[in-house]
């Protein structure tokens, strides 16, 4: 299966992704903010970075930036929970900055599962 990074600053939604995505086989590492999420892909090889985009040290779409350019075949997908004209926003911007897909929170386990499959199988 896939070796996956989710970065969130809310450990809730960390822990649940990663718990959904290990109960269907794949690896998956945690990261608390962007910037951990760059130290974390840059001392390994993965298939896909789930990120949040409003994060405190490094925003996700700095954070997709630069992992775009250090690690152009790695799959993206971006995910926030602020306001709707806000979200709506981010998130196009993060489609512009490589992401693959973009989820607004809240979204079902289902529709992400779904996505991650598509990406990685």
């Amino acid at each position: 299966m896939a070796k996956i990074l989710i970065a969130d600053d809310d450990s809730e939604i960390r822990v649940t992704l990663q718990k959904l995505l290990q109960m269907v086989g794949h690896e998956v590492e945690l990261a608390k903010d962007g910037l951990e999420a760059t130290r974390i892909l840059s001392s390994g090889e993965f298939d896909l970075m789930v990120t949040d985009i409003v994060m405190p040290n490094q925003e996700g779409l700095e954070c997709i930036l630069e992992a775009k350019q250090k690690h152009p075949d790695l799959h993206l997908i971006a995910m926030s929970g602020g306001g709707k004209d806000r979200t709506e926003n981010y998130l196009r911007m993060a489609k512009t900055f490589g992401a693959e897909a973009i989820f607004m929170k809240p979204f079902s386990p289902r529709e992400m599962l779904d996505k991650v499959n598509d990406l990685v199988g």
